[in-house]
């Protein structure tokens, strides 16, 4: 048999802790800010440089203009300057500056760098060039250090959003630790709120005191009434089962007994009900073999004997196999009452062919040729008040819930197949979770 299950794959959003989305927020933010600032240098030592050279060096040619219009010499300004003309051949523009614009330009060539500013006038076109090898090696080394600093503010910005990520989310985590690692339902355990400031992560701290309140006082209520419940339930039925000891002690017909044997039996049903729902509503853990342990064996042939009378009585075929030994011990009441409503459940639903028991290594299951159960229903045939789509009787569909209760108190676990030939097949494993 194959196991049914009812996951389906569904893709993985990973997501960034918080603290690591507070460094990379704090990192991003000011690499931001730092790369539109040193653009803003860079942008602005380019603006300013070309304004002001080139004001500088159209004066100067303006005056070089005014005072050597009747000559054609060669004017040399200063070691770093020269002036050209289309006028003079011996001081002719060289050729190189033949295709700039009209106005300032700038011109790095083998290395040197110069500032060109060119002027047209009456036909004659004038220049003066100025070597700038100072200004350039001064203006890469602002650009280093802008670039250095650049580098290191989004560094730093890396560490201190980490230590400031650490400082922000260290009262977190240490509520996370806090409502982890301690026992909160216990009733004296302290709140949580007074040792936080009244800030968000103290309103954190109050909301969740108040929502552990409320869920101790639910759980106090809860007890209490399964409390009650239990020892309510328990006088009747010990009044029952003794009234029932009495009458099969007299002289009864075949039928009043068998009528009295019917109280007795469902009398220790409730019993054991009684005593199941009150160990599931403690949550007890399964810790060793209870005392009154009994083999898978012997539940399955007082589980037969039991149901063998009412599926012969339904024109059922009902057969108990074991097909590998199973030498383990388990709780009597707890797997009883899984693997009765089980049969129950296949009674209920088959109206002809067989039903059969069948006990493995590892657990047993329960298979009919009853009506089945559909594959979208599957998943959903263990909740509470659920029942299936071809409902049968008067039933809350409360039996396969508590199947599945005891299954996980237990540690166990249960799955429904749909057979081939029609039906369908419960099948419980002792394999511990």
């Amino acid at each position: 048999m194959g196991w049914v299950t009812d996951c389906r794959d569904k893709p993985m959003q990973t997501k960034h802790p918080l603290a690591r989305r507070i460094v990379i927020a704090f990192t991003l933010m000011t690499l931001m800010v730092s790369g539109l600032f040193s653009l803003g240098i860079v942008a602005a030592v380019h603006f300013i440089e070309e304004r002001l050279v080139s004001q500088e060096l159209e004066r100067e040619l303006t005056i070089l203009l005014q005072r050597n219009s009747s000559t054609q010499q060669p004017v040399f300004i200063d070691s770093i300057t020269r002036f050209y003309s289309s006028r003079s051949t011996d001081n002719s523009l060289p050729t190189r500056y033949t295709g700039l614009r009209e106005g300032f330009s700038e011109v790095v060539e083998e290395g040197d760098a110069y500032y060109v500013y060119t002027r047209d006038l009456n036909g004659e076109r004038y220049q003066l060039v100025q070597q700038q090898n100072e200004f350039e090696r001064r203006e890469k080394t602002l650009f280093t250090a802008v670039l250095v600093g650049f580098l290191l503010s989004v560094l730093a910005a890396w560490i201190l959003g980490k230590a400031m990520a650490r400082k922000v989310m260290a009262p977190v985590s240490r509520l996370a630790q806090q409502v982890r690692h301690r026992d909160q339902l216990h009733p004296l355990s302290p709140p949580l709120a007074v040792d936080y400031p009244n800030d968000e992560v103290g309103h954190l701290a109050a909301a969740f005191d108040n929502a552990l309140g409320q869920l101790r006082l639910s759980l106090s209520r809860e007890r209490l009434f399964t409390s009650d419940v239990s020892h309510e339930l328990r006088t009747p039925l010990m009044v029952i089962a003794s009234s029932c000891e009495l009458l099969e002690t007299g002289q009864l017909d075949p039928r009043s007994r068998d009528q009295v044997e019917r109280i007795s039996r469902s009398a220790k049903e409730m019993k054991d009900l009684v005593q199941i729902f009150l160990m599931l509503a403690r949550a007890e853990s399964k810790e060793g073999v209870p005392e009154h342990a009994v083999s898978l064996a012997t539940v399955a042939q007082q589980q037969f004997q039991h149901w063998q009378p009412l599926m012969r009585n339904k024109g059922l075929d009902f057969e108990a196999v074991e097909e590998q030994r199973n030498v383990e011990r388990y709780n009597h009441t707890l797997l009883s009452t899984v693997m009765s409503n089980l049969l129950r459940n296949a009674l209920h639903y088959t109206e002809t062919g067989n039903v059969r028991l069948v006990m493995e290594a590892g657990g047993f299951r329960v298979e009919d040729t009853g009506i089945g159960v559909p594959v979208n229903q599957q998943s959903k045939i263990f909740e509470p008040f659920t029942r299936g789509v071809q409902v049968k009787g008067e039933g809350l569909g409360m039996g396969l819930s508590l199947v599945k209760r005891i299954c996980e108190h237990q540690g166990w676990q249960i799955s429904v197949t749909s057979l081939s030939a029609g039906g369908s097949c419960f099948r419980v494993s002792f394999t511990y979770l």
